[in-house]
Protein backbone atom coordinates (compact mmCIF):
# COMPACT_ATOMS: atom_id res chain seq x y z
CA UNK A 1 0.00 0.00 0.00
CA UNK A 2 1.53 3.46 -1.02
CA UNK A 3 1.85 6.80 1.31
CA UNK A 4 -1.07 8.05 -0.86
CA UNK A 5 -3.28 5.50 -0.22
CA UNK A 6 -2.55 5.97 3.45
CA UNK A 7 -2.63 9.45 3.29
CA UNK A 8 -6.24 8.89 1.87
CA UNK A 9 -7.51 6.50 4.35
CA UNK A 10 -6.76 8.87 7.12
CA UNK A 11 -8.43 11.88 5.45
CA UNK A 12 -5.21 13.59 3.90
CA UNK A 13 -6.18 15.91 1.17
CA UNK A 14 -5.36 14.87 -2.27
CA UNK A 15 -4.49 17.34 -4.04
CA UNK A 16 -3.60 21.53 -3.14
CA UNK A 17 -4.46 23.11 -0.23
CA UNK A 18 -5.27 26.80 -0.53
CA UNK A 19 -3.33 28.19 2.20
CA UNK A 20 -4.03 32.13 2.01
CA UNK A 21 -3.78 33.05 5.95
CA UNK A 22 -0.84 30.79 6.00
CA UNK A 23 -2.33 28.24 8.81
CA UNK A 24 -0.19 25.16 7.11
CA UNK A 25 3.69 24.73 6.77
CA UNK A 26 5.10 23.29 4.04
CA UNK A 27 7.42 20.56 4.43
CA UNK A 28 8.95 21.18 0.63
CA UNK A 29 12.13 22.87 0.06
CA UNK A 30 13.94 24.80 2.70
CA UNK A 31 14.09 28.77 2.31
CA UNK A 32 16.32 29.47 -0.52
CA UNK A 33 16.16 27.05 -2.49
CA UNK A 34 15.31 26.89 -6.01
CA UNK A 35 11.60 25.71 -5.90
CA UNK A 36 10.99 28.67 -2.91
CA UNK A 37 12.25 30.85 -5.80
CA UNK A 38 9.53 29.57 -8.16
CA UNK A 39 7.30 32.69 -9.90
CA UNK A 40 4.86 34.46 -8.07
CA UNK A 41 6.97 33.71 -4.76
CA UNK A 42 5.00 36.11 -1.77
CA UNK A 43 1.45 34.61 -2.81
CA UNK A 44 -0.05 31.58 -0.98
CA UNK A 45 1.45 28.40 -1.13
CA UNK A 46 -0.31 25.30 -2.36
CA UNK A 47 0.93 22.67 -0.72
CA UNK A 48 0.23 19.37 -2.79
CA UNK A 49 -0.72 16.16 -1.15
CA UNK A 50 1.50 17.09 2.08
CA UNK A 51 0.67 16.60 5.73
CA UNK A 52 -0.74 20.17 6.71
CA UNK A 53 0.58 21.62 9.99
CA UNK A 54 -1.57 23.77 12.30
CA UNK A 55 0.26 26.55 13.43
CA UNK A 56 -1.87 27.62 15.94
CA UNK A 57 -5.06 25.42 17.78
CA UNK A 58 -6.19 29.32 18.74
CA UNK A 59 -9.22 30.58 16.63
CA UNK A 60 -8.67 33.83 14.99
CA UNK A 61 -10.09 36.80 17.66
CA UNK A 62 -11.23 40.12 16.29
CA UNK A 63 -9.71 42.97 18.62
CA UNK A 64 -11.47 45.54 20.16
CA UNK A 65 -9.23 48.31 19.39
CA UNK A 66 -8.09 47.60 15.93
CA UNK A 67 -5.39 50.94 16.32
CA UNK A 68 -4.10 49.51 20.12
CA UNK A 69 -0.66 48.11 20.74
CA UNK A 70 0.05 44.41 20.12
CA UNK A 71 -1.54 42.84 23.60
CA UNK A 72 0.76 43.58 26.40
CA UNK A 73 2.29 46.68 25.50
CA UNK A 74 1.04 49.78 27.56
CA UNK A 75 -0.26 52.62 25.68
CA UNK A 76 -1.17 55.62 27.49
CA UNK A 77 -4.74 56.66 26.78
CA UNK A 78 -5.27 60.45 25.25
CA UNK A 79 -6.12 63.25 27.55
CA UNK A 80 -9.75 64.16 26.70
CA UNK A 81 -10.36 67.48 26.61
CA UNK A 82 -13.45 67.61 29.48
CA UNK A 83 -15.95 70.37 29.64
CA UNK A 84 -17.16 72.02 33.17
CA UNK A 85 -21.19 71.14 33.22
CA UNK A 86 -23.37 73.85 34.81
CA UNK A 87 -25.88 74.08 37.75
CA UNK A 88 -28.52 73.73 35.60
CA UNK A 89 -27.12 70.67 33.28
CA UNK A 90 -26.47 68.98 36.53
CA UNK A 91 -29.75 69.42 37.37
CA UNK A 92 -31.53 68.56 34.14
CA UNK A 93 -29.11 65.31 34.13
CA UNK A 94 -29.75 64.37 37.44
CA UNK A 95 -33.81 65.13 37.38
CA UNK A 96 -34.23 64.32 33.65
CA UNK A 97 -37.98 64.85 32.31
CA UNK A 98 -39.03 66.64 35.45
CA UNK A 99 -36.49 69.17 35.33
CA UNK A 100 -39.04 70.33 32.80
CA UNK A 101 -41.91 69.30 34.87
CA UNK A 102 -41.32 71.25 37.54
CA UNK A 103 -41.25 75.11 36.21
CA UNK A 104 -44.85 73.86 34.30
CA UNK A 105 -46.09 72.99 37.73
CA UNK A 106 -44.83 76.20 39.77
CA UNK A 107 -46.63 77.85 37.14
CA UNK A 108 -50.23 76.22 37.88
CA UNK A 109 -49.26 76.99 41.32
CA UNK A 110 -49.06 80.95 40.84
CA UNK A 111 -52.05 81.04 38.85
CA UNK A 112 -54.36 79.24 41.19
CA UNK A 113 -52.74 81.62 44.57
CA UNK A 114 -53.56 84.37 41.78
CA UNK A 115 -57.10 83.36 41.62
CA UNK A 116 -58.00 82.61 44.93
CA UNK A 117 -56.80 86.04 46.26
CA UNK A 118 -58.52 87.86 43.08
CA UNK A 119 -62.27 86.69 44.44
CA UNK A 120 -62.96 84.19 41.83
CA UNK A 121 -63.88 81.03 43.52
CA UNK A 122 -65.78 79.71 46.23
CA UNK A 123 -62.37 79.30 48.21
CA UNK A 124 -61.99 82.86 48.11
CA UNK A 125 -62.51 83.71 52.34
CA UNK A 126 -62.35 81.23 55.34
CA UNK A 127 -65.64 80.73 57.40
CA UNK A 128 -68.51 83.00 56.31
CA UNK A 129 -68.88 84.59 59.92
CA UNK A 130 -72.11 84.41 62.49
CA UNK A 131 -71.97 87.63 64.21
CA UNK A 132 -72.51 87.73 67.85
CA UNK A 133 -73.21 84.80 69.83
CA UNK A 134 -76.26 85.81 72.80
CA UNK A 135 -76.72 84.27 76.21
CA UNK A 136 -79.08 81.30 75.36
CA UNK A 137 -81.26 82.42 78.06
CA UNK A 138 -81.04 85.92 76.15
CA UNK A 139 -84.53 84.67 74.32
CA UNK A 140 -87.27 86.40 75.58
CA UNK A 141 -89.58 88.31 72.89
CA UNK A 142 -87.67 87.35 70.03
CA UNK A 143 -88.29 86.44 67.22
CA UNK A 144 -85.38 85.61 64.85
CA UNK A 145 -85.74 85.39 60.99
CA UNK A 146 -88.70 87.25 60.38
CA UNK A 147 -89.04 89.75 57.84
CA UNK A 148 -88.38 93.61 59.11
CA UNK A 149 -91.31 95.69 60.18
CA UNK A 150 -90.75 97.82 57.41
CA UNK A 151 -91.97 101.74 57.07
CA UNK A 152 -94.80 101.13 53.79
CA UNK A 153 -91.84 101.97 51.61
CA UNK A 154 -90.62 98.68 50.76
CA UNK A 155 -90.90 96.95 47.11
CA UNK A 156 -94.18 94.66 47.92
CA UNK A 157 -93.07 92.61 44.26
CA UNK A 158 -89.14 91.97 45.24
CA UNK A 159 -88.36 89.07 42.90
CA UNK A 160 -85.84 87.51 45.06
CA UNK A 161 -88.67 87.29 47.67
CA UNK A 162 -91.46 85.48 45.66
CA UNK A 163 -92.60 81.61 46.57
CA UNK A 164 -91.45 79.94 43.31
CA UNK A 165 -93.93 77.28 41.61
CA UNK A 166 -94.10 73.89 42.69
CA UNK A 167 -96.00 71.77 44.72
CA UNK A 168 -98.81 72.06 47.16
CA UNK A 169 -98.50 73.48 50.29
CA UNK A 170 -101.05 74.01 53.34
CA UNK A 171 -102.39 77.53 54.02
CA UNK A 172 -104.73 77.04 57.18
CA UNK A 173 -103.34 74.23 60.28
CA UNK A 174 -105.22 73.91 63.67
CA UNK A 175 -102.91 76.21 65.36
CA UNK A 176 -101.66 72.65 67.53
CA UNK A 177 -98.61 70.65 66.74
CA UNK A 178 -97.62 66.61 67.06
CA UNK A 179 -94.20 65.25 68.07
CA UNK A 180 -93.09 63.02 65.46
CA UNK A 181 -91.44 59.90 67.25
CA UNK A 182 -87.67 59.38 67.11
CA UNK A 183 -85.60 59.99 70.06
CA UNK A 184 -81.69 59.21 69.34
CA UNK A 185 -77.62 59.77 70.32
CA UNK A 186 -76.41 62.86 70.97
CA UNK A 187 -74.54 64.24 68.35
CA UNK A 188 -71.53 66.96 68.75
CA UNK A 189 -69.21 67.37 72.05
CA UNK A 190 -71.62 70.05 73.45
CA UNK A 191 -69.10 71.64 76.08
CA UNK A 192 -71.06 74.53 77.30
CA UNK A 193 -74.77 73.68 75.52
CA UNK A 194 -76.28 70.12 75.12
CA UNK A 195 -79.65 71.59 73.33
CA UNK A 196 -82.74 69.03 73.15
CA UNK A 197 -85.26 69.47 70.40
CA UNK A 198 -88.42 67.78 69.21
CA UNK A 199 -89.31 67.34 65.54
CA UNK A 200 -93.31 68.48 65.38
CA UNK A 201 -95.89 68.54 62.83
CA UNK A 202 -98.60 71.23 62.36
CA UNK A 203 -101.88 69.37 62.84
CA UNK A 204 -103.98 69.60 59.28
CA UNK A 205 -100.40 69.56 57.74
CA UNK A 206 -100.23 67.16 55.18
CA UNK A 207 -96.25 65.56 54.97
CA UNK A 208 -97.14 62.41 52.59
CA UNK A 209 -95.88 64.09 49.58
CA UNK A 210 -92.32 64.86 50.48
CA UNK A 211 -92.05 61.27 52.34
CA UNK A 212 -94.09 61.85 55.53
CA UNK A 213 -93.87 62.87 59.03
CA UNK A 214 -90.96 60.62 59.58
CA UNK A 215 -88.90 62.07 56.72
CA UNK A 216 -88.90 65.29 58.25
CA UNK A 217 -87.41 64.12 61.26
CA UNK A 218 -85.00 62.04 59.34
CA UNK A 219 -84.21 65.56 57.58
CA UNK A 220 -83.64 67.51 60.75
CA UNK A 221 -81.29 65.18 62.04
CA UNK A 222 -79.36 64.65 59.26
CA UNK A 223 -78.47 68.31 59.07
CA UNK A 224 -77.80 68.78 62.58
CA UNK A 225 -75.52 65.98 62.86
CA UNK A 226 -73.46 67.25 59.75
CA UNK A 227 -70.22 68.07 60.22
CA UNK A 228 -70.93 71.31 58.52
CA UNK A 229 -73.98 72.38 60.55
CA UNK A 230 -73.47 73.93 64.39
CA UNK A 231 -71.79 70.87 66.16
CA UNK A 232 -68.51 71.61 63.96
CA UNK A 233 -68.46 74.28 66.97
CA UNK A 234 -67.58 71.48 70.10
CA UNK A 235 -69.33 74.35 72.29
CA UNK A 236 -72.49 72.81 70.69
CA UNK A 237 -74.23 69.28 71.07
CA UNK A 238 -78.16 68.32 70.10
CA UNK A 239 -79.97 65.40 71.21
CA UNK A 240 -82.93 64.36 69.78
CA UNK A 241 -85.98 63.85 72.54
CA UNK A 242 -89.67 62.75 71.80
CA UNK A 243 -91.23 63.44 75.19
CA UNK A 244 -90.48 65.86 78.17
CA UNK A 245 -89.07 69.23 77.85
CA UNK A 246 -86.98 70.45 74.89
CA UNK A 247 -84.96 73.79 74.90
CA UNK A 248 -86.66 74.31 71.17
CA UNK A 249 -89.22 72.55 68.82
CA UNK A 250 -88.66 72.33 65.60
CA UNK A 251 -92.09 73.02 63.76
CA UNK A 252 -93.06 72.47 59.91
CA UNK A 253 -95.90 74.99 60.01
CA UNK A 254 -98.85 75.81 57.64
CA UNK A 255 -98.70 79.05 55.87
CA UNK A 256 -100.81 81.29 57.95
CA UNK A 257 -99.50 79.85 61.37
CA UNK A 258 -96.32 80.50 60.26
CA UNK A 259 -97.23 84.51 59.38
CA UNK A 260 -98.92 84.97 62.96
CA UNK A 261 -96.14 83.44 64.97
CA UNK A 262 -93.24 85.06 62.22
CA UNK A 263 -94.89 88.60 61.41
CA UNK A 264 -96.00 89.48 58.17
CA UNK A 265 -95.65 93.28 57.56
CA UNK A 266 -93.61 92.69 54.93
CA UNK A 267 -95.56 90.27 52.68
CA UNK A 268 -92.95 87.65 52.28
CA UNK A 269 -93.21 84.31 53.40
CA UNK A 270 -90.30 83.40 55.62
CA UNK A 271 -89.56 81.23 59.01
CA UNK A 272 -88.68 82.34 62.26
CA UNK A 273 -87.38 81.32 65.71
CA UNK A 274 -90.12 82.55 68.38
CA UNK A 275 -88.68 82.32 71.67
CA UNK A 276 -91.78 82.98 73.55
CA UNK A 277 -93.56 79.58 71.77
CA UNK A 278 -90.09 77.94 71.90
CA UNK A 279 -90.78 77.39 68.83
CA UNK A 280 -88.30 76.84 65.38
CA UNK A 281 -91.31 77.91 63.17
CA UNK A 282 -90.28 75.85 59.49
CA UNK A 283 -92.32 77.86 56.56
CA UNK A 284 -94.30 74.84 55.77
CA UNK A 285 -94.70 76.79 52.17
CA UNK A 286 -90.89 77.33 51.87
CA UNK A 287 -90.04 73.50 52.51
CA UNK A 288 -92.00 72.74 49.47
CA UNK A 289 -91.33 75.58 47.36
CA UNK A 290 -87.56 76.69 48.53
CA UNK A 291 -86.64 80.13 47.55
CA UNK A 292 -85.69 82.68 44.35
CA UNK A 293 -81.64 82.32 45.16
CA UNK A 294 -81.69 78.67 45.62
CA UNK A 295 -82.57 78.05 42.04
CA UNK A 296 -84.63 75.16 42.12
CA UNK A 297 -82.50 73.57 44.79
CA UNK A 298 -85.23 72.41 47.50
CA UNK A 299 -83.40 69.90 49.62
CA UNK A 300 -80.60 72.55 50.28
CA UNK A 301 -83.12 74.92 51.02
CA UNK A 302 -84.06 72.81 53.72
CA UNK A 303 -80.80 72.43 55.14
CA UNK A 304 -80.38 76.41 55.09
CA UNK A 305 -83.65 76.45 56.76
CA UNK A 306 -83.28 74.29 59.49
CA UNK A 307 -79.66 75.57 60.25
CA UNK A 308 -80.71 79.40 60.23
CA UNK A 309 -83.87 79.31 62.45
CA UNK A 310 -81.84 76.85 64.40
CA UNK A 311 -78.74 79.41 64.81
CA UNK A 312 -81.15 81.46 65.89
CA UNK A 313 -82.68 78.98 68.75
CA UNK A 314 -79.20 78.56 69.77
CA UNK A 315 -77.71 82.61 70.25
CA UNK A 316 -77.05 83.84 66.94
CA UNK A 317 -79.69 86.24 67.12
CA UNK A 318 -78.61 89.36 64.13
CA UNK A 319 -78.76 88.53 60.90
CA UNK A 320 -75.45 89.11 58.47
CA UNK A 321 -75.16 90.63 55.11
CA UNK A 322 -73.18 89.12 51.87
CA UNK A 323 -69.38 89.39 53.38
CA UNK A 324 -67.15 88.92 50.03
CA UNK A 325 -68.66 89.37 46.65
CA UNK A 326 -69.08 85.81 45.13
CA UNK A 327 -68.32 83.90 47.83
CA UNK A 328 -70.40 81.65 49.88
CA UNK A 329 -73.01 83.21 51.45
CA UNK A 330 -73.30 83.43 55.61
CA UNK A 331 -75.88 81.20 56.60
CA UNK A 332 -77.32 83.96 58.96
CA UNK A 333 -77.84 85.84 55.78
CA UNK A 334 -81.45 86.28 54.85
CA UNK A 335 -80.93 84.36 51.94
CA UNK A 336 -84.81 83.33 51.70
CA UNK A 337 -85.14 87.27 50.65
CA UNK A 338 -82.28 87.03 47.82
CA UNK A 339 -78.23 86.64 48.03
CA UNK A 340 -78.00 89.87 47.06
CA UNK A 341 -77.46 93.06 49.38
CA UNK A 342 -79.06 95.46 47.27
CA UNK A 343 -82.29 93.41 47.27
CA UNK A 344 -82.59 92.94 51.19
CA UNK A 345 -81.11 96.64 51.70
CA UNK A 346 -84.47 97.36 49.64
CA UNK A 347 -86.18 96.01 52.73
CA UNK A 348 -84.64 97.26 55.25
CA UNK A 349 -83.08 100.20 54.60
CA UNK A 350 -81.57 101.01 58.38
CA UNK A 351 -80.82 97.16 58.78
CA UNK A 352 -77.45 95.16 59.29
CA UNK A 353 -77.55 94.93 55.55
CA UNK A 354 -75.64 97.76 53.43
CA UNK A 355 -76.29 99.00 49.62
CA UNK A 356 -73.08 98.19 48.72
CA UNK A 357 -73.89 96.05 45.32
CA UNK A 358 -72.58 92.44 46.54
CA UNK A 359 -73.97 88.94 46.04
CA UNK A 360 -73.10 85.99 47.38
CA UNK A 361 -73.91 82.43 46.43
CA UNK A 362 -76.35 80.52 47.96
CA UNK A 363 -75.39 78.26 51.05
CA UNK A 364 -77.15 76.44 53.60
CA UNK A 365 -74.30 75.62 56.28
CA UNK A 366 -72.61 77.06 59.10
CA UNK A 367 -69.40 75.74 58.14
CA UNK A 368 -69.43 74.67 54.47
CA UNK A 369 -65.92 73.95 54.31
CA UNK A 370 -66.09 71.68 57.16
Amino acid sequence: MGVTDGAKRRGRPTGPIYDPLGMYADEGPAAGSDESRTPGAGLPVLAEDRLPIPLSDQPLRARWDPTAPPEGAARPRPDRETKKQSALGRFVSAYGWRAYALPVLLMITVLVGVDVFSGNADTVTGMPGFGRLSEHNDKAGIIGGAPPRGDGKFPVDLASGAVPGGGPFTDTGTGAWHVVPGAGAQFGIGTEHIFNYTVEIEDGVDTSDFGGDYAVGKMVDATLSNPKSWTHDSRFAFRRIDNGNPDFRISLTSRDSTRKACGFEIPIDSSCYNADLGRVMLSEVRWVRGAVAFEGDVGSYRQYQINHEVGHAIGYHEHQPCETDGSLAPVMMQQTFGTRNNDIAKLDPDGVVPMDGKTCKFNPWPYPRA
